[in-house]
């Protein structure tokens, strides 16, 4: 365990610290940690537990995140670390997301030597992700430093949970923000993920208005999500506060974690989900955790041509890279080819 003297928080005069990390802003007594339990009171400063900690670390293609229209085709030295500021119940990494920090199997990398890993495979980014980036902010923030200064690009995988002073200050060190929106009412925030929805959405907008490449994913879990209205309402949002052309990425659920009693989204209401999206305007809609289908593709929202094609991550990309333009009716296609 590394610890750290934890960034964005407030000394109380009776000992206690505020946090001011994310949404949650626990007040933390001395001895205490925070909801995320890597964030612990030691005599009234607020040390970070998990600062160098990697619990995981792979280099995947960038359409592993899902980003799909940020630098297609390339790939992306991928880290991860232990805890969670949300308890979802369907949680895909639980095993580092959910665990005592004093248990889990980790390794020390510094931020210096993250980057070189990344620069050594070929990468052209680095993304925190497998569990939530926010609760690793001052590590991340050190390491996206370093990155910018190496021209790499940089990417949270993120329940978007993050407070608004602390994405403010990362930002300048950020490229792309991909946002999990995990349903469209308070009632699912609280009984499975012990969060609230405003504080997501707000962080979304904030990101897109700080001018990150932002895109969406939506897990579709049968009974709890998966209604026509709550789909309809999220899209209307999406296209109303983060505009027509976010990527939004309508996902396959899996029985995982504390939700295996729950059966896998049957494909056509994954259907029906795309089918509501594009009627509402989206015009990049994806379908994913599904056998491969056009729904990877990237078609031109204007004449319908195929301008990337994805199949098991491997990428095809038919645009002309010098304009972002459609090579057959000129429409602009809202990606990032290159940074």
């Amino acid at each position: 365990m590394m610890i750290k003297e934890a960034m964005l928080y407030e000394k109380k005069d009776d000992g206690s610290v505020q946090c001011k990390l994310c949404a949650h802003r626990c007040s933390i007594s001395q001895g205490k940690r925070g909801f995320c339990r890597v964030r612990e009171n030691k005599g009234g400063v607020l040390y970070t537990l998990n600062y160098g900690l990697v619990s995981s670390e792979a280099v995947d293609p960038i359409e592993k995140k899902p980003l799909f229209h940020f630098l297609p085709g390339s790939l992306v030295y991928s880290m991860g670390t232990i805890g969670c500021n949300f308890r979802c119940k369907h949680c895909q990494n639980w095993a580092i997301s959910q665990i005592d920090i004093d248990k889990s199997i980790s390794v020390n990398i510094s931020p210096f030597e993250a980057v070189e890993k990344a620069l050594a495979s070929g990468a052209n980014a680095i993304a925190w992700t497998y569990n939530e980036p926010t609760i690793w902010f001052e590590y991340t923030y050190d390491c996206a430093r370093l990155a910018k200064e190496e021209g790499l690009s940089t990417v949270y995988v993120t329940n978007g949970y993050i407070s608004r002073e602390a994405m403010e200050m990362i930002a300048p060190y950020l490229d792309a923000f991909r946002v999990d929106i995990k349903a469209f009412t308070d009632d699912f925030y609280r009984k499975v993920a012990s969060a609230r929805l405003k504080p997501v959405l707000d962080s979304a907008k904030h990101a897109k208005e700080l001018g990150l490449h932002v895109e969406v994913v939506n897990l579709i879990i049968p009974t709890l999500n998966d209604s026509s209205e709550e789909i309809r309402e999220m899209c209307v949002w999406i296209k109303d506060n983060l505009t027509a052309d976010t990527p939004v990425h309508l996902t396959r659920f899996h029985p995982s974690y504390k939700m295996q009693h729950i059966p896998a989204t049957p494909l056509k209401t994954l259907e029906l989900a795309y089918k509501i999206a594009r009627s509402e305007g989206l015009r990049y809609v994806y379908l994913g955790n599904v056998p491969a289908t056009r729904y990877e593709n990237t078609f031109c929202p204007k004449c319908s041509e195929l301008l990337v094609e994805r199949s098991v991550f491997s990428t095809r990309v038919n645009i002309l890279r010098d304009k972002n333009e459609c090579p057959r009716c000129g429409e602009r296609i809202a990606i990032v080819l290159e940074k």
